[in-house]
């Protein structure tokens, strides 16, 4: 294998910021590419075959592009890249990179990272009701929450509602203490952690106060019509198919919704169907109604999240082949008995 020479130059004042500390980004790039990356004030060099050094010089030219935007280079962008060069895809990272949905009360932006997140995005935009369902950490609720403040403070709805069954995640707490908003507040809090850092304590409390958010479990819906709002219902997973059909029926004009639910992660009882699942069915061909699935690809939690996810994946997968190997041994020893 001939080893060719690539050249690629960079701002000088953001090679700290590209290549990460103690070279880590550089050396992961390395590593994946099989090349050797040597830095000279702002001029790279880069050493290995063909497709890996044109790869390697793609990747450090998108990096570039991030960072020339404002963002600080993470572990998770140089590896969602990377995972991009394999597909040809490297250069997507910058289209994504530009759909800003809003700003934190810190400033930072809030934008969709993969394009698994970046097409949710785009079908949140383009339909009244979507489903995203995915892993834990791929945003599935973050990003909804974002969008549901942004139409918020743009006035295209006059209010938003927060909703999750009220359920627990395999334990039984038993009686808790205090009035009914503290008996249900545990359960809500990623929807309040959301709130508190896009729009600020003082921002959502004000809010709170005048009505215009609204954060209660799935049972206080039955009942209501829902006008000019942004409902996200999240942990769906947990609801029963009978919730799901009362939640859904709950939409007046005006409003958009959003539900979120991991399929691998139900709290219901053993045998219990969920509403989810059930939806999925049934609803996967009505107009007007989106389905957004993300993945492990999708992760921007903690790098080792990712991998958490892809092992249980990978583990669950094999006990269902293994299980349908048995049912079908079973199935041919009973015939010929």
């Amino acid at each position: 294998m001939s080893i060719i020479e690539t050249s690629v130059t960079i701002p000088a004042n953001l090679e700290a910021n590209i290549f990460g500390q103690f070279d880590q980004h550089v050396k992961r790039i390395e590593k994946t590419l099989h090349v050797t990356i040597i830095s000279r004030e702002g001029n790279i060099k880069i050493l290995g075959s063909e497709y890996g050094s044109r790869k390697a010089a793609q990747i450090i030219e998108s990096l570039t592009t991030l960072a020339k935007a404002g963002n600080t280079i993470t572990e998770q962008n140089v590896d969602y890249v990377l995972a991009l060069a394999m597909e040809d895809q490297e250069s997507a990272i910058i289209e994504i990179d530009k759909d800003c949905i809003c700003h934190t009360i810190n400033g930072r932006q809030i934008k969709p990272k993969t394009l698994g997140q970046k097409a949710y995005i785009d079908a949140i935009r383009k339909n009244m009701i979507v489903f995203g369902i995915g892993p834990a950490g791929t945003g599935k609720t973050y990003l909804a929450m974002a969008m549901a403040i942004q139409a918020f403070k743009n006035e295209e709805v006059a209010r938003i509602i927060l909703t999750r069954p009220a359920i627990e995640a395999g334990e039984k707490l038993g009686f808790l203490p205090g009035d009914l908003q503290s008996k249900v507040d545990p359960y809500l809090r990623p929807l309040y952690d959301a709130l508190y850092q896009i729009m600020g304590p003082e921002s959502f409390q004000k809010n709170m106060e005048k009505g215009l958010i609204e954060v209660a479990p799935l049972a206080y819906m039955r009942g209501r019509t829902l006008d000019n709002a942004y409902i996200i219902l999240d942990e769906a997973q947990n609801t029963t198919p009978a919730q799901m059909k009362m939640f859904l029926t709950r939409i007046g004009f005006g409003s958009k919704v959003i539900v979120t639910g991991d399929m691998t992660q139900k709290d219901l009882p053993a045998g219990t169907q969920s509403g989810l699942d059930v939806a999925a069915r049934v609803l996967g061909k009505v107009e007007g109604i989106a389905f957004c699935t993300l993945t492990n690809k999708d992760v921007v939690r903690h790098p080792l999240v990712q991998k958490i996810v892809k092992a249980y994946d990978d583990y669950e997968a094999k006990q269902s082949r293994c299980t349908a190997s048995r049912k079908q041994k079973s199935s041919s020893e009973h015939q010929r008995g």
